[in-house]
């Protein structure tokens, strides 16, 4: 188990780049995956009266595609001297709309090279078409598990808010209107504790934060810890009133898990596998308390997790800030269920509505806040002149969605902050004009 001290560098979204050291990596391999597509309008061809021989009519229709033509040929018999034309209605194949992603890839292969990272992943998925491109370079593949630090956040913020689609929570109302020790705060509600607006410390200045530090600590409850959070008058001088400060990370989403379980009646475990995983079809997607278990570098990934969560001992603790790990599909798959009004395929699993007010800039709507020119919603970072939305992690993993043009993605990379950012900065245009440019 790591060295109380390290809990001092934990969870810290930094926004500039940063440099690492150089070395080989192994060639990259790519996975890349096809899109499905919209159906052309059928052709109809009428045969007119004909003698008493039967006439042959063939029709030859040309699917609108950019990629390949296929001829579809139909062969119709018409009686002699039929009472009606007969009509015969061919229907072509569905044209398959193509994106050209090859400018990705020597960009991230060359990033790969000069940071000396142990490899890369990235999936990129569109409204209307599904998942458009995925690939892994180095060690990374579709397999690979990576801890995902404050990529968890938006993960959290949507059990919440499917709480409140289904009637057992009102993020609106105070905490302690659901559990006991919320008499601890009387004022703050759920959707403060999501949008860091509660009022409790935060990760800044002291991620360490005394009073707090349960949250990183893989031993006792989720409930437990948020009763402590909650109820200490250690911190009375460090707490201000909600919805007049943004204090990011931290405790208060600790005390978010719990209110979620304390509404739905459920473990934290169980509401990621409902509210996710089943209706989604994932594979990987889970919850624990990583920082104190694996040795590492401060602000650096941890090598020794290794895509393996046995190294990891089971926790009722989970820590809900900063604790998820998954691979770059389950990943993508939650970027399009945003995408697509809270629907993984048939299933529901969040609101329009509640979708709307997770990506919406809580922060600036509620008390005027300003973080740095940019603002924040629940679970999400809201960049004020371009739209775009990301929830990026510690560990250098970056997902964003452009909701206007109907499109997200999530860069992971095995690093820090710094790192990651760097790379999603050399590729948002380029994922941009990739999808601006499909064709089909």
């Amino acid at each position: 188990m790591a060295s109380l001290p390290i809990l001092a560098a934990l969870l810290v979204l930094t926004t500039c780049g940063g440099d690492a050291p150089a070395g080989d990596q192994p060639a990259a391999t790519t996975t890349t995956v096809a899109t499905t597509t919209a159906v052309t309008e059928a052709s109809t061809t009428t045969v007119p009266d004909e003698p008493a021989e039967a006439s042959t009519t063939t029709v030859e229709v040309a699917p609108e595609t950019t990629t390949s033509t296929t001829s579809t040929t139909t062969t119709t018999s018409v009686p002699a001297e039929p009472a009606e034309p007969p009509t015969t209605t061919v229907e072509p194949e569905p044209a398959v709309a193509t994106y050209d992603f090859t400018a990705i890839s020597p960009i991230v292969q060359d990033f790969i090279d000069l940071e000396g990272l142990n490899g890369a992943g990235l999936i990129v998925v569109q409204r209307d078409d599904g998942v458009v491109h995925h690939e892994h370079w180095g060690e990374f593949g579709p397999e690979r598990i990576s801890l995902i630090a404050s990529s968890s956040k938006m993960v959290v913020a949507g059990v919440l808010m499917r709480l409140h689609d289904d009637g057992l929570l009102d993020i609106d109302a105070p905490v302690a209107d659901v559990a006991g020790w919320g008499a601890g705060n009387p004022e703050v509600t759920p959707a403060q504790l999501i949008s860091n607006s509660s009022g409790l410390v935060g990760l800044f200045p002291n991620p360490a934060y005394g009073p707090y530090v349960c949250q990183f600590l893989p031993i006792g409850t989720l409930q437990a810890c948020a009763e402590q959070v909650f109820t200490t008058t250690d911190d009375d001088a460090d707490v201000v009133p909600p919805d007049t400060e943004f204090r990011y990370g931290g405790a208060q989403w600790q005390v978010a898990g719990a209110v979620a379980e304390v509404a739905s009646g459920k473990s934290w475990a169980a509401l990621i596998d409902e509210v996710y995983v089943q209706p989604c079809g994932l594979d990987v997607l889970a919850f624990n308390n990583p920082f104190t278990q694996l040795e590492g570098e401060p602000y650096r990934y941890p090598a020794s997790f290794d895509s393996d969560p046995s190294t990891l001992m089971p926790t009722d603790n989970p820590n809900l800030e900063g604790g998820a790990y998954v691979t770059t599909g389950d990943y993508g798959a939650l970027l399009l269920m945003h995408l697509r009004d809270g629907m993984c395929g048939d299933n529901r699993v969040l609101s329009a509505e509640s979708l709307d007010r997770m990506h919406s800039d809580r922060i600036m709507a509620a008390y005027g806040s300003d973080v740095g020119g940019s603002g924040y919603g629940m679970g999400w970072w809201v960049d004020r002149e371009n739209g775009r939305i990301t929830d990026g992690g510690l560990y250098g993993t970056v997902p964003w969605l452009d909701l206007e043009d109907g499109y997200g993605a999530y860069l992971v990379v095995e690093a820090d902050s710094p790192t990651g950012n760097a790379l999603a900065g050399l590729l948002y245009e380029v994922v941009e004009e990739a999808v601006a440019g499909r064709s089909g």
